[in-house]
C-alpha cells in the first residue's frame, strides 16, 4: 500500500501457487476433452474463485440476450451523445503489468489491460455483476444442471483477420488444465470441470463434475481465450517468457477485443489502439482512439499528473480527496462501493501463538475498537463499519441478519478477557495468564498513509483493555511471505473479493496457503459442512441463506477482525465524458467515453 488501501489489498488470485481455423465441423465434433484426463495427478482442491458473479438463472433456459443486456444498461445509466471522436485516455497507476497474456493473468493491472485486447466467452453486467454475453452470444444449462452449451458469435475475428472458432476455446482450456500449464486458474477449473468439447465451429459444450453454483465463475468466466494459430507451436511451460506474453513482439499479441496492442515499455507505459474492425462495434462504439496505461513512481506523482492535465484517470487516496476537490474543483472525484474490506488477522495456531485460541479473546479485541471512528477518520468517511464479513456490494451483505454486532464496548472487552483468565497481576497495565504477557507484534505494509493512522489507533485501543500490540512496518512482499508461511502473530491487511459471495477460500479449514487465504488457522466443522451444500445449491436465494448462516458462524467466532468495508475514489479529467466507474469495473463504460477535443 502507498497512500490508499488499493495497492496492497490481497485479491483472491494473488496467493495461489502456479501450479488455426477449423477444417470442418465433422473433424472436431467428436474431440471431447476430459479435464481430469489431461492432468492425471490433479486433485480438485479448493482454491480462490477469481472471477465475477455466477449465472443465477434457472437450469434449462438460455442466458440473457445481448440486446436485453444492452437495453438494461441504457436504461440504468445516462450517457451523453458523443460530441467528438478520437483522442487518448491516459490511466495512471503506480504498479506495472506482469503479462499481456490473458491466460496467465494473476493481478488486477494485467487483467484490466488484457480485458481490452482479449474478449472472454462471457462478460459481466455493470448493473449487478451477473454474467452476460461475450464471445458467446448465448448459453443454456441443461436440465441435469451439469451440461453448459455456449453458442459463439460467428462474426468474430482475431486482430490479424483469422476467424475465431470453437477450436480456439478448446485450445485455451487445454492450455489451462495441462500438467505444465502456467495458469493460476488450473486448480479452480479442475475442481469443477469434467469435460469440454467443440460440437461445431461455433458451439462449445462444458460438462461439470456435478451441479455447482460457481461453474461459470470457475471456468469460462475466468479462463482467457487465446488464438490457437498464434500459440499452438509454443510449449505451455514456455508461455511466460514468450514475446507474446512479455509484449516484445506485438505481432504475437493477437486478441479479439476492441483494442489492439501497440507496445509495452515496462515500468513506463502500455499503449492500446482502437480496433477498427471490432466485431461488436454496433453495441460498443468506442470513441477513444487510444487507451494508455501509464506507470508513475508513486501516488503523489499520479495525482500531480492528473492536476497537470498529463493524465485522465487515477486513484485518489482518501486523505487527499478534500484538498483535491477544493484546489481543483474542475477535476471529477468519483467514489463508489467495492468488494473490499480492511481487516486484522491473529494467528490461532497454538503452536504459533498461545494468545488467540480463545474465542472470547478474539471477541474482546473486536469490541475494543471503535470501528465507526476508523471509518470516519482514517478512511475519511469513505468506508462503513463492517457488520459481518460480506462486503457492501455482495449479494450476501445482510447486516440486519447478523447475530453479533461488535459495537465499541471496551468494558465488555475487559469482561471477556477476565472470563478467559487474563489479569494484570503486576500492575504494569498489561494482562498476563500462566506467566505469559498479552503482548504481540502487529505487522503491516510499510509506506501506507492509511495504516500509519490506523495502526497507532488499534494499538492504543487495545492498550486500554490491557493488551499490548507492537506495530511493525515491513515490505508488502515480506508481509505476504509471512502470511503464506503462517509466520506471524497479527497482521493488518486489505482484501478484495470477487462478486461471488462464497468466502470458503478465506474461512474454510482446508483453505490454507497456497490453496486459499486461511493463514490465521481458523477452523469450524459447522462452517465447513455448509460449504459443499451452498456450492451445489443452484437456487440463488437458498444459496444466499446458507452463506449468511456461514457468515454468522465466522462473525460470532471473530475468526478475523473485519474492520470496515471501504469505497474507492478516482479522479478524472474534466474533458472526460461518460466515465462511470463502479465496483463492477473502473472502465466498464469505456465503449461510451468521449473526450473533449
Amino acid at each position: 500500500m502507498t497512500t490508499s488501501t488499493r495497492t496492497t489489498d490481497l485479491t483472491r488470485r494473488q496467493l495461489i501457487q502456479r501450479g488455426s481455423a477449423i477444417a470442418g465441423a465433422a473433424a472436431i465434433a467428436g474431440a471431447t476433452r476430459n479435464a481430469a484426463a489431461q492432468t492425471p495427478d490433479a486433485s480438485p482442491a479448493a482454491s480462490p474463485v477469481a472471477s465475477p458473479i455466477t449465472y443465477t438463472g434457472p437450469v434449462g433456459v438460455v442466458s440473457p440476450s445481448r440486446d436485453e443486456v444492452n437495453a438494461a444498461i441504457q436504461s440504468a445509466f445516462t450517457f451523453e451523445d458523443a460530441q467528438s471522436e478520437g483522442g487518448q485516455l491516459i490511466y495512471v497507476q503506480t504498479t506495472d503489468l506482469s503479462t499481456i497474456n490473458p491466460l496467465l493473468v494473476s493481478d488486477t493491472y494485467s487483467g484490466l489491460v488484457t480485458s481490452f485486447t482479449h474478449d472472454g466467452l462471457v462478460s459481466t453486467s455493470p448493473i449487478d455483476g451477473t454474467w452476460t454475453p461475450g464471445l458467446a452470444d448465448s448459453w443454456e444449462i441443461a436440465d441435469d444442471g451439469r451440461t453448459y452449451t455456449f453458442h459463439l458469435n460467428p462474426t468474430v475475428t482475431w486482430h490479424d483477420g483469422t476467424p475465431f472458432t470453437a477450436d480456439d476455446v478448446v485450445f485455451s482450456f487445454d492450455a489451462t488444465v495441462a500438467e505444465d500449464s502456467l495458469s493460476v486458474r488450473r486448480a479452480d477449473v479442475l475442481s469443477v470441470l469434467e469435460s469440454y468439447r467443440a460440437i461445431d465451429a461455433n458451439t462449445v459444450e462444458f460438462v461439470a463434475i456435478e451441479p455447482v453454483a460457481t461453474f461459470i465463475d470457475k471456468t469460462v468466466g475466468q479462463v482467457g481465450i487465446v488464438a490457437k494459430h498464434i500459440w499452438e507451436s509454443v510449449p505451455f511451460a514456455n508461455w511466460g517468457s514468450d514475446p507474446g506474453s512479455t509484449g516484445q513482439d506485438a505481432a504475437r499479441v493477437i486478441g479479439t477485443g476492441p483494442f489492439t496492442f501497440v507496445e509495452w515499455v515496462q515500468n513506463d507505459h502500455v499503449i492500446l489502439q482502437k480496433n477498427p474492425n471490432y466485431w461488436d462495434a454496433a453495441n460498443s462504439p468506442y470513441h477513444v482512439d487510444q487507451f494508455i496505461y501509464q506507470v508513475r513512481a508513486d501516488q503523489a506523482a499520479a495525482i500531480q499528473a492528473l492536476i497537470a492535465g498529463e493524465a485522465d484517470v487515477t486513484a485518489v487516496p482518501f486523505a487527499q480527496v478534500e484538498s483535491l476537490q477544493s484546489s481543483n474543483p474542475e477535476i471529477q472525484t468519483i467514489d463508489y462501493d467495492t468488494f473490499s474490506f480492511n481487516y486484522y488477522q491473529v494467528n490461532q495456531d497454538p503452536e504459533k501463538s498461545p494468545l488467540f485460541t480463545d474465542v472470547r479473546v478474539r471477541q474482546a479485541l473486536h469490541y475494543a475498537l471503535d470501528r465507526d471512528l476508523i471509518a470516519e477518520t482514517v478512511y475519511q468517511g469513505y468506508a462503513v463499519r463492517a457488520d459481518g464479513t460480506q462486503p457492501v456490494l455482495s449479494r450476501a451483505y445482510k447486516p440486519d441478519q447478523i447475530n453479533t454486532i461488535y459495537t465499541y464496548d471496551p468494558e465488555k472487552a475487559k469482561s471477556l478477557l477476565a472470563e478467559a483468565g487474563w489479569e494484570d497481576t503486576d500492575g504494569d497495565g498489561i494482562l498476563e495468564k500462566d506467566g505469559v504477557k498479552f503482548s504481540f507484534e502487529i505487522e503491516y505494509s510499510e509506506g501506507s498513509a492509511v495504516y500509519e493512522q490506523q495502526i497507532p489507533y488499534q494499538q492504543q485501543a487495545w492498550k486500554e483493555i490491557g493488551v499490548e500490540g507492537i506495530p511493525t512496518a515491513i515490505p508488502f512482499p515480506t508481509l505476504v511471505d509471512n502470511l503464506n508461511n503462517r509466520a506471524f502473530e497479527a497482521q493488518v491487511l486489505g482484501f478484495s473479493w470477487s462478486v461471488d459471495p462464497d468466502q470458503s477460500a478465506f474461512f474454510g479449514s482446508d483453505a490454507v496457503p497456497p490453496a486459499g487465504f486461511n493463514s490465521f488457522g481458523y477452523s469450524s466443522e459447522a462452517y465447513d459442512e455448509i460449504t459443499p451444500r451452498a456450492n451445489r445449491e443452484l437456487d440463488d436465494d437458498k444459496r444466499i441463506e446458507l452463506i449468511v448462516e456461514q457468515t454468522n458462524i465466522v462473525n460470532d467466532d471473530a475468526a478475523a477482525g473485519v474492520n470496515v468495508f471501504s469505497k474507492s475514489v478516482v479522479g478524472a479529467s474534466p474533458r472526460l465524458h461518460n466515465f462511470i466507474p463502479n465496483g463492477f469495473g473502473t472502465f466498464w463504460s469505456l465503449p461510451f467515453i468521449w473526450i473533449e477535443a
